[in-house]
């Protein structure tokens, strides 16, 4: 049976966690590294409020995600996420997402500096592997 597209990232995200998100600042873009949770093609990163992402995104909410790939190989799967990113501060799913790796930043789940980016997908451009052409999913 072939994958979807769809089924294709969606396993890419389960298996790659660490990725980079940029943002735009002062009219030039600022990427760092972010640990990523998703549902189905929404994306999540945890971040504490105060930071300068914050700012950048509340002046502009346009993002993009790297994720994929290792540093063990080129022929890994591997996607480039343009999204929407918003602040969510549903308890719920700040529970659902933490993970003891974020403690350095955040403290706990409930700490009161912890938010999530919800970052919906506007479109994905996912590569099996380093030179193949990308599948495109556009929302």
């Amino acid at each position: 049976m072939n994958e979807t597209v769809q089924e294709k990232i969606i396993s890419m995200l389960s298996n790659h966690k660490v990725g980079t998100l940029a943002t735009i600042r002062e009219n030039r873009p600022y990427s760092r590294f972010m640990l990523f949770f998703h549902e189905d093609l929404t994306l999540y990163t945890a971040t504490n409020q105060h930071t300068h992402k914050i700012e950048d995104i509340k002046s502009n909410p346009h993002v993009h995600i790297l994720l994929g790939k290792d540093a063990t190989s080129w022929n890994e799967p591997y996607a480039e996420v343009e999204a929407e990113a918003s602040i969510e501060e549903n308890q719920e799913l700040k529970n659902k997402f933490w993970d003891a790796k974020l403690s350095e930043w955040i403290k706990r789940p409930d700490d009161p500096d912890y938010i999530l980016l919800k970052l919906t997908p506007t479109s994905i451009r996912y590569y099996e592997k380093a030179g193949s052409e990308a599948e495109i999913l556009s929302f």
